[in-house]
């Protein structure tokens, strides 16, 4: 059979998958949501369908989408329909913006690109934005395991855990012993409970040096036991703020300002429903970064354009710490340059 034949054959089937693809995205007047919001992959953005009716992963670059099926709005995609008559199927197609140059390689303004097989980034706008395809969870020491450590395993990319048997075995020892990028606070024998000694490590830096980002930390502090990763959201600065001009005459750094007039903070198009006036970590004119020292953390509500509120834990930082052990240039990935975060149990 011959190529032009296989076309005409291929070519009608095509455009029925199509349709009935297209008819099956369009809204009804009930809304039929699964109980649980679908799990996205690292990077995805959960939204709200086109319908307003049900939150969704939302569609990457060159994928396909309807109405329905928006395209991801945090990366700059929308949905092109192609001729002005034709809005059933369109293609995710990034809007004109700034492109970035990673690793020699440039890249179009919201494409999506791996950096390495740990992190998957993001072109937006001339800034590339990156998250972790490995785990990133920090295991505590405990009687089965009283000395965790990452190991290198052949044939993977990911560091995997690795328990070792320690020399001497005692209660003491065993909790104690810990080899892990985040150090613990305990354990404090003050904190301990009916059969649960109480450990929690210290926050860690916050994703970005700018804009909203995260930090997280492990526990056993729960009626089980039972290690659980907490998160909270953090600001260290506010993007585009000229800091700099806030420097008094004679001084080389401005260090932990605050804002002049209350602000809200906003996460995927959810705002606070308080005004706050935060401090934030500033800047220095003579190489040295200022980071956060001092932070504690309170709740906040957050209320979202479909009228829903979700409540978030945030960092508020009560002093910082200027100093020279700053990052390289375009390292993206490097958080040890912060300054321990001290004095924040909450």
């Amino acid at each position: 059979m011959s190529a032009g034949m296989k076309k005409m054959i291929l070519l009608p089937f095509l455009c029925i998958m199509l349709s009935h693809m297209a008819a099956g995205q369009e809204c009804s007047n009930q809304c039929l949501c699964p109980s649980t919001p679908p799990q996205c992959p690292p990077g995805v953005s959960l939204v709200l369908d086109g319908c307003g009716c049900c939150r969704v992963c939302a569609k990457q670059m060159g994928e396909l989408c309807t109405e329905k099926d928006l395209c991801d709005p945090h990366k700059g995609l929308y949905c092109d329909f192609g001729a002005p008559i034709n809005r059933r199927i369109g293609v995710c197609t990034a809007r004109e913006g700034a492109t970035c140059v990673f690793g020699g390689t440039m890249y179009k303004s919201g494409e999506t690109f791996q950096s390495s097989c740990k992190y998957q980034c993001t072109c937006l706008d001339g800034a590339v934005g990156c998250v972790p395809l490995c785990a990133m969870d920090v295991r505590l020491p405990s009687p089965d395991c009283p000395m965790p450590r990452r190991v290198k395993v052949s044939g993977k990319c990911c560091e995997e855990w690795e328990c070792d048997s320690p020399i001497r075995q005692s209660f003491l020892g065993s909790a104690l012993a810990s080899y892990r990028e985040e150090e613990t606070y305990g354990p404090d024998l003050s904190m301990m409970r009916e059969n649960c000694l109480v450990q929690t490590t210290e926050w860690s830096a916050c994703s970005k040096t700018c804009g909203l980002g995260v930090s997280t930390r492990v526990t056993n502090d729960n009626r089980e036991c039972r290690l659980e990763k907490q998160t909270r959201l953090c600001m260290v600065r506010p993007c585009e703020s000229q800091l700099e001009q806030s420097i008094r005459k004679g001084k080389k750094c401005i260090r932990t300002p605050r804002l002049s007039k209350p602000m809200k903070f906003e996460i995927s198009g959810c705002t606070t429903t308080k005004s706050y006036r935060p401090k934030f970590c500033g800047v220095c004119l003579d190489g040295r970064c200022c980071t956060p020292h001092r932070t504690t953390t309170l709740p906040m509500e957050f209320k979202c354009p479909d009228g829903q509120f979700m409540k978030k834990h945030m960092m508020f930082i009560k002093s910082c710490a200027c100093h020279h052990n700053c990052p390289g240039e375009n390292d993206i990935f490097e958080s040890m340059y912060y300054k321990k975060m001290m004095g924040d149990m909450a």
